[in-house]
């Protein structure tokens, strides 16, 4: 239940909202009068003022975060220096960890029992891994084809649709009146065979377009993945109750990992980010838009329930973004490898709130 906010947030949340028109007024100007490199600062605040605004409505208020993701993403592009060279240390080596702190923060939220349930109805569980590592996979080279990318860029489209989903298709299936057991048994199963699916797809997709060490992609998926998903895994299972306090610590570590991975990667690729211009954003949204439809609809067809259908369609369409960007910086070594993974994990989680919002509005049949 959402509650209403106090007084003194109210005039917080007002206080927040002119400060950011003012920003976007200053950013307007700048822009308008040929300063554009000068909006930079004006740009990050409103993203960061919206971010606090957006918590005092009922339906913007699960954006807050996406909004703090955007802000440093514009940082990012806008003061690069800042994000890629901290005292002489290349911040690129940082991104493997903090990868591995998110999913060790995933694993410590699951247990076997996860698992076991799903398994007695194995239906929609086994629909949903089919279509993760088949829709997107497809849909990504028919994409790049159309498009007529260049090879490093082709393979991170394909990249990303070799992953698993991610871990905010668990939020995104619980706002929607979904499954949130399966959407939790999906992302897991899916990503426990990633280290071998994973760079098999790859393999047979994009090897004739740039070499696809299938051996290094598999370790690293293990080191970057599953090691630490296995050891939240076993956290949780000694812990058991007495891990309160690293469930509200662990939240706030992810939330702080993932916003510094994106952060570095886009300072990291700026110029390759600005030269791929508005083809790439398309074809991401295209691609994020596929797997939701295709997804959904195939699942209907196979028979699965209204809740069944939302869960597969989200967790088809959303993908595990810090993966693919990890695998192309670690194993590809190639930054233009990691724009679509970039791109894509931003622009999911605005289309992602869209549906689950869109469907959290629609009641469910509960004869079904």
């Amino acid at each position: 239940m959402n509650n209403p906010p106090s007084t003194q947030n109210t005039w917080l949340y007002k206080i927040a909202l002119i400060l950011s028109i003012i920003c976007l007024v200053v950013t307007v100007l700048l822009f308008s009068i040929g300063r554009a490199p000068d909006t930079g600062i004006p740009f990050v605040l409103l993203l960061l003022l919206l971010s606090l605004y957006v918590k005092s409505t009922i339906k913007l208020r699960g954006s807050s975060f996406t909004f703090v993701v955007f802000a440093f993403l514009a940082a990012g592009m806008y003061f690069p220096v800042v994000f890629t060279n901290w005292f002489g240390f290349n911040t690129k080596k940082l991104v493997v960890p903090l990868i591995q702190i998110i999913m060790f923060g995933m694993g410590t939220k699951l247990s076997p029992a996860d698992f076991i349930r799903e398994f007695r109805n194995p239906k929609p569980l086994l629909t949903g891994t089919v279509l993760v590592f088949t829709v997107m996979p497809l849909a990504g080279l028919v994409i790049a084809y159309v498009f007529g990318f260049e090879p490093e860029i082709a393979v991170g489209i394909l990249l990303i649709g070799s992953c698993p989903g991610g871990v905010a298709s668990n939020v995104m299936a619980y706002l929607a009146n979904g499954n949130v057991a399966l959407s939790v048994s999906l992302t897991a199963f899916a990503t426990l065979i990633s280290p071998v699916v994973t760079p098999a797809l790859m393999k047979l997709l994009a090897d004739r377009l740039v070499y696809i060490p299938y051996g290094g992609m598999m370790v690293s998926i293990l080191k970057m993945i599953i090691l630490p998903i296995a050891a939240g895994l076993v956290v949780n299972r000694l812990l058991g109750e007495k891990k309160k306090k690293l469930d509200r610590l662990l939240p706030l570590l992810s939330m702080s990992a993932i916003i510094l991975v994106v952060t570095i990667i886009v300072a990291h690729f700026r110029d390759e980010l600005l030269a791929a211009g508005l083809a790439i954003i398309a074809a991401t949204i295209i691609h994020n838009l596929t797997g939701y439809i295709f997804g959904y609809w195939i699942s209907k067809l196979v028979g699965l329930n209204e809740r069944d259908c939302r869960t597969v369609s989200i967790e088809v369409g959303l993908k595990n973004g810090g993966m693919g960007m990890g695998l192309a910086v670690d194993v590809l070594q190639s930054a233009k490898a990691a724009l679509a993974p970039i791109i894509f994990g931003k622009w999911m989680n605005i289309s992602g709130s869209a549906l689950a919002n869109y469907w959290r509005q629609k009641k469910v049949d509960e004869s079904e």
